[in-house]
């Protein structure tokens, strides 16, 4: 490993730390570098806050230093203002003659413009080092800049035979069937914590009842989404308690009432491309489905997925509905969990 790769690693390092309270901005760390000494490092730590450069900046406490430093930063600097002043100029008043940047920034106000501008000021910038590295802990705010949707994550839970529920009957109590350990389901609140949003479809919502909240984990519950096109849904339903913000995908009404909001599209063949565009629309960067096969199914086949994170249980049905399927060949991960198994797919 190179030094620039070195720094870089830290930058990434401290970026992650800034997961779950950024958005819609990236996470970013920064550090400055003078000789073979760190003498500032910062992260971008919330919305609306110093950018990571600021803070890398503000800690080096002999400013004297920074014209003969080096700034290491996991995605390039704005040169726009925003929420905050353009990172570039801050840069060029310290004179810092060398910026190493992991990758440029997808955004349209961004987008290789910081680049050129401390270019043009005489800076040394390097470009691409840890490029992957530093796309993959920013995976949400590429795919929303460059694929113009949410990026998409599916969650469920199946059998060691390949079910993931029973056949159950209208009259059955409205509850789920559990197929995995309380272990395991604490790990899909600390997930929904992580995203701004999570969305069911309609059969999920009346077999299940669920709340689609967080619960025995810390952070925020996820804006809840549920497809109802025909609006099935009673006052009863946990999703219409108004607890919490709610939309109703439908095709029946566009209204609001109190925290629930009726959402009005088409409902055709490109349902979910319909659905992940008025997403992108309303700045909502990624999104977990919780769904039944039919939802889960129709996304993996219209190929509008990037993760499946699924759990695989101890149990056997014999027969129930089956498990969605992920087309091969998908690189996949595996973690042994007590007797449980848990598997990573992307979607590359």
């Amino acid at each position: 490993m190179s030094m620039d790769e070195l720094y870089m690693q830290r930058c990434i390092e401290l970026a992650r730390l800034g997961l779950g309270r950024t958005a819609p901005n990236p996470m970013v760390g920064a550090v400055v570098v003078h000789g073979d000494r760190i003498i500032g490092e910062g992260y971008h730590q919330k919305y609306g806050d110093h950018h990571a450069e600021v803070r890398a900046i503000e800690m080096v406490r002999n400013k004297a230093l920074l014209p003969q430093s080096t700034l290491y930063v996991s995605l390039e600097p704005c040169c726009h203002y925003g929420k905050t002043p353009p990172c570039t100029n801050l840069i060029i008043e310290h004179n810092i003659p060398r910026v190493v940047i992991g990758t440029a920034d997808p955004f349209d106000a961004v987008a290789g413009k910081g680049i050129a501008r401390l270019r043009s000021s005489g800076c040394n910038v390097t470009v691409g080092v840890l490029k992957d590295q530093c796309r993959q802990i920013n995976k949400r705010f590429f795919t929303f800049h460059e694929k113009k949707r949410p990026y998409v994550i599916l969650k469920w839970a199946q059998t060691a035979d390949g079910f993931i529920d029973t056949e159950r009957l209208p009259s059955t109590e409205k509850r789920p069937t559990w197929i995995t350990s309380e272990k395991l389901r604490l790990l899909v609140h600390k997930w929904r914590a992580e995203e701004p949003a999570i969305l069911v479809g309609t059969n999920t919502a009346l077999k299940d009842n669920p709340r689609l909240n967080v619960r025995d984990w810390s952070g925020p519950s996820p804006l809840r989404i549920v497809i109802d096109r025909n609006l099935k849904l009673g006052s009863t339903q946990s999703l219409l308690d108004n607890s919490q913000p709610t939309w109703v995908v439908n095709e029946q009404q566009e209204r609001t009432l109190q925290n629930t909001h009726f959402i009005r599209l088409s409902f055709d063949k490109h349902l979910f491309r319909n659905i992940f565009s008025m997403l992108h629309q309303k700045n909502i960067q990624s999104l977990i489905i919780e769904g039944g096969r039919t939802v889960l199914q129709t996304i993996i086949d219209d190929n509008m997925w990037d993760e499946a994170r699924v759990f695989v249980g101890t149990q056997f049905f014999g027969k129930g509905i089956r498990a969605p399927e992920i087309p091969p060949p998908k690189p996949a991960s595996q973690i042994i969990i007590g007797m449980e198994s848990f598997f990573w797919f992307r979607n590359l």
